[in-house]
């Protein structure tokens, strides 16, 4: 039994063993959403539908060489605090020295995003206690974000078909610029908790959506193109891997025309198909609840990869037990555009919008669209491309040094090369057959010097590695057409002449 998920796509929905803690697929209960409206999971008489709601919160790490206050360097997988500063371990005296590449980058990712630039804006302290946070409050910008107001547009197939796809739209509620916690270390052998503060103070941008979407997919395909956009842009190289990009799902359900129901927080997912199955999960794990007769707390959760659900960590905290207070040691960030930037202030020395406005690359939807006018290929070949960090340029480079048509270089890129690339799990950069080996292979079929079928054949041959042309395979093999009809003709009259009594059968019926 299978249930129908947002964007069209059949998708099962989760239950909860009795026996165990393991989910399995249901098959009572429907999840249907709309690709192009809104969601409706049916309930169990079905009488009563159920609307689910999902808002995420986007922790995106800066792309810069050192941190968000301090001039410690940052690097992933350095040995344990060896990048920490004295303000980073928060030493009596140390004080905070705004960081220009991550204002910079914060601006551009608003401008990418719709956003309106807050030409002031103040950072805050956000108190809690936890080891990995020394000072015991992180600096952030609660009351007012360095942007405001934007949107994010992000496509879905229709019934899984990439030739069927809808755009969304995702408000962003605001970006804001904050330091990362250090990281805590659980080591249950010595039952003992160890503390690496070199994460402590790296640059982030919370990136807030408003709750717009319905289901895992959509979750995951706006996170996706956010992805995108930021690595375009160089803002951040937003690697889940290494949590470059980490993201809390707010989820929530009710009945139509009804508030909003009470909302759980699913913390720290680091992967988009994690990120997909988390949500979809919650929102199964809540209609169940409240068809029981149960309540919804307002608690954090996180998402068992390996069991596949949402486990509780701790109640969710409200606002004012964080006691926001202004940050005492940091002014205003101040921002100016070409309008209001004074004529005696030395530009080197201010942030300014316009002059990023201005130096904005093409966003990934841009390049979708000139890779359709460019090249005569499909738009759902187009997402293809982008999604594949490095395909695009692969194909660009293919489609320069063969004279096989871009349509066609595309079936090749698409269907051959990609598979193998994931049926291995390598990246394009991984992958042992270059672009200018495969344009070499394209160029000798569309020459007709071989065969389709041989042409799988030579490049079979070339995902072995073994240094070798696509000439020397086809040689080697002894693949190549044969033009010349006398020569085809002698062929022919050697197999006619070594089989003489099935000639004779065969002219006698």
């Amino acid at each position: 039994a299978a249930a129908r998920g947002c964007g069209g796509v059949w998708r099962r929905a989760w239950q909860r063993g009795a026996g165990g803690p393991a989910p399995a697929p249901r098959g009572q209960r429907a999840v249907a959403c709309n690709a192009r409206g809104g969601a409706v999971p049916a309930g169990k008489s079905g009488l009563a539908p159920w609307v689910p709601v999902v808002g995420l919160e986007i922790h995106a790490q800066i792309s810069s060489n050192s941190k968000l206050f301090s001039g410690s360097q940052v690097q992933f997988a350095a040995a344990p605090n060896s990048l920490v500063s004295f303000f980073d371990a928060s030493l009596p005296g140390t004080l905070p020295v705004l960081n220009r590449r991550c204002v910079e980058a914060a601006v551009m990712t608003g401008l990418a995003l719709n956003c309106s630039i807050n030409k002031r804006s103040l950072f805050d302290r956000k108190h809690y206690f936890y080891a990995d946070l020394p000072a015991g409050y992180q600096i952030t910008q609660q009351r007012v974000p360095i942007a405001v107001n934007g949107s994010l547009s992000y496509s879905l197939c229709i019934d899984n078909k990439m030739s069927q796809m809808v755009t969304k739209t995702v408000r962003i509620k605001q970006i804001q610029l904050e330091q990362d916690s250090g990281k805590s270390l659980h080591d249950d052998t010595r039952n003992q908790t160890l503390v690496d503060l070199n994460r402590a103070g790296v640059g982030l941008m919370e990136v807030v959506m408003e709750p717009d979407m319905c289901c895992g997919e959509e979750a995951a395909a706006a996170v996706r193109e956010l992805q995108l956009i930021l690595q375009t842009l160089g803002s951040s190289q937003a690697v889940m891997a290494e949590g470059q990009l980490r993201v809390d799902a707010n989820v929530s359900v009710h009945h139509p025309g009804e508030h909003y129901g009470v909302r759980t927080e699913v913390k720290n997912i680091n992967s988009l198909r994690f990120l997909a199955k988390a949500v979809d999960y919650e929102i199964q794990r809540q209609i169940e609840e409240l068809e029981n007769g149960g309540t919804i707390l307002n608690e954090t959760r996180a998402f068992d990869s390996k069991l596949g659900c949402t486990v509780p960590m701790r109640d969710k905290e409200g606002k004012q037990d964080y006691r926001f207070m202004p940050e005492p040691n940091l002014p205003p960030l101040i921002l100016y555009d070409a309008k209001s930037l004074p004529a005696n202030m030395n530009h080197q020395q201010v942030v300014n919008i316009d002059w990023i406005h201005e130096r904005l690359p093409d966003l990934p939807s841009v390049k979708r669209a000139k890779l359709v006018e460019r090249y005569g290929i499909l738009p759902e070949h187009s997402f293809t491309l982008l999604n594949e960090d490095g395909l695009t340029e692969f194909f660009e480079n293919v489609v320069k040094q063969t004279q096989m048509k871009p349509k066609k270089v595309i079936g090749w890129i698409l269907n051959d090369l990609l598979s193998y690339l994931k049926q291995h799990s390598l990246t394009v950069k991984e992958s042992p057959v270059s672009s200018f080996l495969l344009a070499d292979l394209l160029n000798l079929l569309e020459k007709k010097d071989i065969s389709s079928t041989a042409a799988k054949q030579v490049l079979a041959e070339l995902w072995k590695g073994e240094g070798k042309t696509p000439f020397e395979i086809v040689k080697e093999k002894k693949l190549e057409l044969i033009q010349d009809q006398k020569e085809l003709e002698q062929i022919c009259q050697a197999v006619i002449d070594g089989q003489e009594n099935e000639v004779i059968m065969m002219v006698l019926g």
